[in-house]
């Protein structure tokens, strides 16, 4: 949506600069914060989503349909999105990221303000996107449990700027030493003492 300052990229095989609209349909993304609107119902939102990808009526109803299954929403499809739990919400925002399915799909802050369990469910979906669907997952987190759990690479952002990248396992050996967990890893590289409040991994 920025011009970019600088440098070229690729996503999904697709140059940002020359072919904008051809990232756009092969991204899926779920902000942080979410944007359902609490009126309508889950079969509507998801529906909704699908035409805006400009599939026709019935398609849309199929895909809405296909990511109800796939996501564990069937039995809440005819509820207002008001009446869902915070796991459902984050469940029923991922599907609308996934209707078009995407080759990368942007996860901002997944798991924020989720209780345990649905944390751990919504790990076991993100594990069985990339799974099943060969999805690349790019994930931010403040969370480096959640980092450790769930990339396959991490780029640890301090200050604005990249401090350090890798598997967590090279992460932890390289920052870390032995039995070190990825938290000592951060802390090593950004040269803090404590836990850090506010500082996002990208995965």
């Amino acid at each position: 949506m920025l011009p970019p300052t600088g440098g070229e990229a690729t996503v999904a095989g697709h140059d940002l600069l020359r072919d904008p609209a051809g990232v756009r349909a092969r991204i899926g993304y779920v902000a942080q914060s979410g944007g359902l609107d609490p009126a309508c119902g889950v079969r509507e939102e998801l529906v909704t989503q699908g035409r805006l990808h400009r599939l026709p009526k019935d398609a849309a109803r199929r895909r809405a349909g296909e990511l109800a299954g796939d996501l564990g929403l069937g039995d809440l499809m005819d509820l207002p999105t008001a009446a869902l739990s915070g796991g459902q919400r984050r469940r029923l925002e991922i599907a609308l990221g996934l209707v078009n399915r995407p080759e990368v799909l942007f996860l901002d802050e997944p798991t924020t303000g989720l209780d345990p369990g649905s944390r751990s469910d919504l790990w076991d979906l993100v594990r069985r996107i990339r799974a099943e669907h060969g999805t690349t997952i790019f994930l931010t987190t403040h969370y480096l449990d959640e980092a450790d759990a769930l990339a396959d690479r991490v780029v640890i952002v301090d200050a604005g700027a990249i401090a350090a990248e890798g598997t967590p396992a090279e992460l932890k050996a390289r920052h870390g030493g032995p039995g070190a967990g990825l938290q000592d890893a951060f802390l090593a590289v950004t040269g803090r003492s404590a836990p850090p409040e506010q500082a996002p991994v990208a995965i």
